[in-house]
């Protein structure tokens, strides 16, 4: 088995996941196509010797539809011959296309693969949904207490005894982290700027960061899912608030404490990395910039949904023969305040070392995105304080994890 290489990551700038947001009008695939252009700009391949473009979407409809991945190959005008491929595991779909991409290449089945995500958010055509992640599907109902993410977390918050203050003041961190990375230029980077048809720049920075927030302005905000949370729902006839204590009768309430100012921002964006054999890089004068030492997935329960990170990491750990106190950075994606809150107390990981430069309440989520952006940030961040490892994990939908280990090479 041979190692795989990063050598080199872009990402656009996240923008306001709304019609009024700067990216609201650019196509995810043009948004792609853009950061291929970027990376064989950057590093010199040549475009025609990427074995595959690997893309995820937690969407997959509409304008996220029909393998975005290959249709963004043929956007940014690649030869014909580059095969695209789309997947899928929800918010972690941008961190898993690097993990088959890296694992692809450390089979020898492959030499050169960009792998990212993308997600326009703005772009979500309406839909009449309970927010639950069970496809329709009624009979799943009567197997597991499906509910909403937002009610996951604020499950984890209630098993966990995390107050409104806790996650309030965490979301206020990543606020103020962002804006110092921000105001230090810590993403210039990795950023490029996203233009229109004409050439001309329609985004060249994050649209989401609230630098002003303070714990008043987010005390002021209201619970945003203790209205859905109980109402009485069918097929069951019970809340969903219900359904959290049937399965944790540990406690007696679901605490409401998740809102707008400590979950994750609605965003548009996209990132990519570009990975490479050894081999590869070498006969062609390619400098890598780190290798994926190990990967892993994991799951749990599908009702408290969000708490899969910790077991992720500490497989992946495990894999490589490493301890938490081996890990130099951690990113830990903001999915909602509770979950990094909870991955840091089970695994017991000093916080100094977690989401330096903010995350995704400030920076916000474009959730297939989101993975390969979190590689980007951790990893221009080892090189500027001359470090050496990072994990990345990020929860997902149907009480899932993704989790990868980086080394500066």
């Amino acid at each position: 088995m041979t190692q795989a290489w990063i050598l080199d990551g872009v990402r656009t700038p996240r923008g306001k996941g709304k019609p009024s947001g700067a990216l609201h009008d650019v196509h995810p695939q043009e948004l792609v196509a853009q950061l291929l252009s970027a990376l064989s700009e950057r590093t010199g391949i040549a475009a025609a010797d990427v074995d595959d473009v690997i893309i995820g979407n937690g969407d997959q409809r509409d304008d996220h539809g029909d393998d975005i991945g290959r249709l963004s190959v043929l956007a940014a005008g690649w030869p014909v011959t580059v095969p695209g491929v789309t997947l899928n595991r929800f918010c972690g779909s941008g961190q898993q296309a690097v993990m088959f991409g890296a694992a692809g290449i450390a089979a020898g089945w492959q030499k050169l693969v960009v792998a990212g995500g993308v997600e326009s958010m703005s772009r979500y055509q309406p839909r009449r949904t309970s927010g639950r992640l069970d496809g329709g599907n009624a009979a799943i109902l009567q197997k597991h207490a499906l509910v909403p993410q937002g009610i996951s977390a604020d499950l984890i918050a209630s098993v966990e005894g995390f107050s409104r203050a806790d996650v309030d003041q965490f979301a206020l961190q990543s606020q103020q982290k962002a804006a110092a990375a921000i105001a230090d230029g810590r993403f210039a980077g990795s950023m490029i700027p996203v233009r229109d048809g004409a050439g001309r720049v329609l985004l060249d920075a994050d649209e989401h960061p609230r630098p002003q927030t303070t714990m008043e302005s987010l005390a002021a905000l209201e619970p945003s899912f203790a209205r859905s949370g109980s109402k009485v729902r069918e097929p069951e006839g019970i809340s969903f608030d219900q359904m959290c204590i049937d399965s944790y009768p540990e406690i007696d309430a679901v605490n409401h404490v998740h809102h707008a100012g400590n979950s994750s921002g609605v965003v548009d964006g996209a990132g990519a990395l570009l990975l490479s054999a050894p081999d590869y890089a070498k006969a062609h004068g390619l400098t890598a910039r780190a290798s994926v030492r190990s990967a892993a997935v994991a799951a749990a329960d599908p009702v408290i949904m969000l708490t899969a990170p910790g077991p992720a990491s500490e497989r992946c750990l495990e894999q490589a023969g490493m301890s938490v106190q081996d890990i130099d950075l951690w990113e830990i994606n903001e999915a909602f305040a509770a979950v990094p809150l909870k991955v840091m107390r089970d695994l017991k990981i000093d916080p100094d070392r977690v989401n330096v430069n903010g995350g995704a309440i400030a920076l916000g989520h474009p959730i297939g995105g989101t993975g390969p952006m979190l590689f980007q940030t951790v990893l221009d961040e080892l090189e500027r304080r001359d470090l050496a490892t990072a994990l990345v994990t990020m929860c997902t939908g149907g009480g899932m994890a993704t989790a990868t280990i980086i080394e500066r090479l």
